[in-house]
């Protein structure tokens, strides 16, 4: 089944408990479908229903009065549009695993 590439980003106003509770709410949907590279930046290998259903529960838990979501889709797959420098928390999980 064809992937997806994505770069997930939100911000979540949390000047208030309800937006607390909406930040972890949102952290924990994008960390079941990719892995954390920032504080608010998920790197996502999905499927296409894996990618409707991450962005309807994702809009479920947005208030988007005070909050904002952006999926960026990345054509040539994250290998080919990536560089980082500094401290880099990515894994590429295709990739052998050694304990």
């Amino acid at each position: 089944m064809k992937r997806i590439d994505l770069l997930v980003t939100y911000d979540v106003d949390t000047s208030t408990k309800a937006g607390a509770r909406r930040l972890r709410r949102v952290a924990k949907v994008c960390e079941s479908f990719g892995q954390r590279v920032q504080y608010s930046v998920f790197a996502c290998s999905v499927t296409r229903a894996q990618l409707e259903e991450m962005e309807a529960r994702l809009l479920d838990e947005m208030n988007l009065q005070k909050d904002s979501l952006h999926l960026y889709t990345l054509h040539g797959g994250l290998d080919r549009s990536r560089r980082s420098h500094g401290v880099d928390p990515y894994r590429d999980f295709d990739d052998p695993l050694i304990l």
